[in-house]
C-alpha cells in the first residue's frame, strides 16, 4: 500500500511537469500527460493487470505493452545523453554563429528567442571577428520576420549592423541551415559554424547541420524557461526520431 501511494505521488508529480506549460500545447504534454494518466490509472487497478495476465491474450498485450515501453525508454534514454552532450561544444575555427529563431510577439522578440539572441551576444563580444546569420522567416501571426526581430535587437545591444547577415526565407530547422549554408557559401566562408539555440534542441540541430554539410559544429545553448522544459524535452525525442527514421 505505501509502494502504491509512493507511485501515485511520483506520476501525479510528472502529471503536473507537463500540465504546467498549459494552455500551450504540443505533442511533448500531450504525449507526457497521456503516459502519466496510463501510469496513474495502472498503479490504481493493478488488481486488472494481474487479471489480464492469468489468460494468454492477455499475457500477449502486457509483453507487447512492456516491449514498446521498454523500446521507448532506451531511444529517450540515448536521446537525453546526446542531447545533453551537445549543449556545448567548442569550435576553435568558426567562421560565423549562426542563431536559429522561433517565436517573434510583435515586433519584438519571444522569452525564449530573447534567451537565444542574449547568448549570441555574450558571444559575438568574445569573438569580435565572426560574422553572425540570424535565421528564420516570418510566420503567419508574426508583423515582422524573425530575422529582422533577431537583427534588430542585436543592433539595439551592441552589434555592429555590418556583421548581421539576415536569412528570412526559412520556416523550419532543416531550412534554417540549408539557407544559412548557402550564404555562408555566396560569402566564400567555410561551413564552420557555432549554432545558438537551446539547449534541448542543440542536437537535432548539429544532426541537421551535418546533413547539409556543415565542416565543424560548435554550440552555445541558451537556457529554457523551467515549466517548458519537459515538454519540449519530450517534443524533441519525437523529432529526433522523425529525423533518424523517417528522413
Amino acid at each position: 500500500m505505501v509502494l502504491k501511494y509512493i507511485l501515485l505521488s511520483a506520476e501525479l508529480i510528472l502529471l503536473v511537469m507537463f500540465l504546467i506549460s498549459l494552455p500551450f500545447v504540443n505533442v511533448g504534454n500531450i504525449a507526457g500527460s497521456f503516459l502519466c494518466i496510463l501510469l496513474m490509472v495502472i498503479t490504481v487497478r493493478f488488481d486488472l493487470v494481474k487479471r489480464l495476465w492469468t489468460g494468454t491474450a492477455g499475457k500477449a498485450v502486457i509483453i507487447g505493452v512492456l516491449i514498446l515501453f521498454a523500446a521507448g525508454m532506451t531511444f529517450s534514454g540515448f536521446c537525453t545523453v546526446k542531447m545533453l552532450g551537445a549543449m556545448n561544444e567548442d569550435n576553435d575555427s568558426p567562421s560565423a554563429v549562426v542563431v536559429l529563431g522561433c517565436q517573434v510577439r510583435g515586433q519584438r522578440p519571444s522569452k525564449m528567442l530573447k534567451r537565444r539572441l542574449d547568448t549570441a551576444i555574450e558571444y559575438l563580444n568574445e569573438h569580435k571577428e565572426l560574422p553572425v546569420i540570424v535565421s528564420g522567416g516570418k510566420g503567419y501571426d508574426e508583423e515582422i520576420s524573425e530575422a529582422l526581430c533577431m537583427k534588430n535587437y542585436l543592433s539595439e545591444n551592441g552589434i555592429s549592423e555590418d556583421r548581421i547577415i539576415m536569412e528570412d526565407r526559412s520556416e523550419s530547422t532543416d531550412q534554417n541551415l540549408e539557407y544559412s549554408f548557402a550564404i555562408l557559401d555566396e560569402m566564400g566562408l567555410p561551413r564552420s559554424i557555432v549554432l545558438i539555440t537551446d539547449g534541448y534542441h542543440q542536437y537535432r540541430a548539429q544532426l541537421i547541420a551535418e546533413k547539409h554539410g556543415a565542416e565543424k559544429i560548435g554550440s552555445r545553448s541558451a537556457s529554457t524557461e523551467f515549466r517548458f522544459i519537459p515538454t519540449y524535452w519530450v517534443r524533441e525525442w519525437f523529432a529526433i526520431l522523425q529525423e533518424k527514421v523517417l528522413k
